[in-house]
């Protein structure tokens, strides 16, 4: 899908500019963000492929041209640069479904700056919707301690895009499927679902829905239990229709109940004993209403007996935090003799005085558990050996040092190729290919990193190197 103009006015404003002023020096950009979202304790890139679609398809079509004509701000001759518009630069990014963490690169685009200046809008929509609704849905899922979680947000969603990217985003942070059914099609991701309370309304009685939904869907069968009184109708009949399955014959593989309002806890409990003595101790409890992490885990301390979720609004929206808070920024400028000069964008806020220069990231974990130990923002020309000592240090509180002896820690980069002089040299795996990976990635964090509240945090270091430079540059800015 053509793009192209999915971007701020003030980008293309600035291409003029430096289209006009004959000023398209190869720079670099880094796309990150500075705090992770939720109060969560790390964060899930995502977005990767759709930016790669994104980029293959960066082209100004007439209408585009015409469009941009009739604003009556820009010339014929800058147009004209436009019509044959295509990006040729390179983007390194970090593969999505990995486990990142603030202020460290999540794209770095190397491009003309006319181009570099394009791609930063639609990188930043891309990458911040799907990253933001990944990493809520693995907190989700954390919650639920291995039961399934299925993403059930599409009619709640801002609007059919957020629904269908959503979605994605969602299994690749832990759902086992989606109720969006295009979703499924276009991301091969599976989809799921029962029947609405309208089901039930919609035939004489709760029984005779009941039963026309089981010969309908024997396999999977789950009943919504909750549209008039959910223990005194909606577990019995659905107790008799499960009882006049088995009688004839056929095989309960997958069967339950789901419950969509009152008090989770209390209805799971009691529905639980009533399924257990009518000898259906194997039958699963669903619940949806309103769930996010939180709920889940109180549900669960309380002794619910829900074995599968449904969750919605609270996912697809990310309702407690809904922005991710990714920024793009320019980090070096090449001169005439091919060098990379770094830049640095000051601030009162010390969280947002950028990182300069063109970087790379080194994830350092800890050999023994093959857990993450810090991550380490270095020179994109330096080196390490796991076979030296690792000194690492807090970028502010230079004080705080660890030193990591050989043996001790593996390190992995973590930015890749994705396009090399305008040629994409990446293949994006299928998105539950990715899911899978995202949950090895998850294994890598301590269990103090991925609790609800108050979570440990991972350090994200920077080399020595770099750090001289960034302290170069804020002192001659001094």
């Amino acid at each position: 899908m053509n793009l192209t103009l999915l971007t701020d006015f003030y980008e293309l404003t600035m291409m003029q500019g430096y289209f006009k002023n004959n000023a398209n020096d190869t720079v670099i950009f880094d796309a990150f963000y500075r705090t992770n979202p939720s109060g969560s304790g790390y964060s899930i890139t995502a977005g990767l492929d759709q930016v790669i679609d994104y980029v293959k398809n960066l082209r100004f079509t007439d209408e585009d041209i015409s469009y941009l004509e009739s604003l009556r701000l820009f010339d014929a001759d800058f147009l004209d640069y436009l019509r044959n518009f295509r990006f040729s630069g390179d983007i390194y990014a970090v593969p999505e479904g990995t486990v990142v963490f603030p202020r460290e690169p999540l794209v770095k685009v190397i491009a003309p700056i006319m181009e570099a200046q394009l791609v930063e809008t639609a990188i930043l929509t891309i990458i911040n919707h799907q990253s933001l609704i990944a990493t809520k849905a693995s907190r989700v899922v954390y919650a639920a301690k291995g039961e399934g979680v299925m993403e059930f947000g599409l009619r709640r969603a801002q609007g059919p895009d957020a629904g269908i990217y959503g979605a994605r985003a969602a299994v690749i942070g832990g759902c086992i499927g989606t109720s969006n059914v295009l979703a499924g099609q276009l991301f091969d991701v599976p989809v799921r679902g029962t029947h609405a309370h309208s089901w039930i309304m919609s035939f004489p009685d709760e029984y005779t829905a009941f039963k026309k939904y089981a010969e309908l869907y024997p396999n999977p069968c789950i009943l919504l239990v909750d549209t008039y009184d959910t223990l005194k109708s909606g577990v019995p009949n659905a107790i008799k229709v499960f009882t006049e399955m088995r009688e004839a014959g056929i095989p309960l593989d997958y069967y339950g109940i789901r419950l969509d309002s009152g008090d989770l806890a209390y209805l799971s409990k009691k529905a639980k004993k009533m399924l257990d003595a009518a000898g259906f101790p194997d039958a699963v409890i669903s619940a949806s209403s309103d769930l996010d992490e939180y709920l889940i885990d109180s549900l669960k301390t309380q002794g619910a007996t829900i074995s599968s979720w449904g969750v919605g609004t609270n996912l697809i929206t990310s309702k407690d935090c809904p922005a991710f808070g990714g920024v793009y920024k320019l980090a070096a400028v090449q001169n005439d003799l091919g060098v990379f000069m770094p830049k640095i964008k000051l601030s009162e806020n010390t969280e947002k005085i950028t990182n300069p220069g063109n970087k790379k990231i080194f994830r350092i974990y800890e050999k023994e558990s093959g857990k993450i130990k810090a991550d380490l923002i270095t020179l994109a020309d330096e080196t390490f050996s796991e076979e030296d000592p690792l000194l690492l240090f807090d970028p502010i509180e230079t004080w705080k040092k660890t030193l990591l002896q050989p043996g001790t820690y593996t390190m992995r980069e973590l930015l890749v190729p994705v396009f090399l002089k305008g040629e994409c040299v990446y293949t994006s795996p299928k998105v539950m290919d990715i899911r899978d990976y995202c949950q090895r990635e998850l294994d890598t964090l301590w269990d103090e990193t991925r609790r609800l509240v108050n979570p440990h945090k991972v350090y994200v270091d920077l080399s020595k190197e770099l750090h001289k430079i960034k302290s170069e540059l804020l002192d001659q800015m001094s």
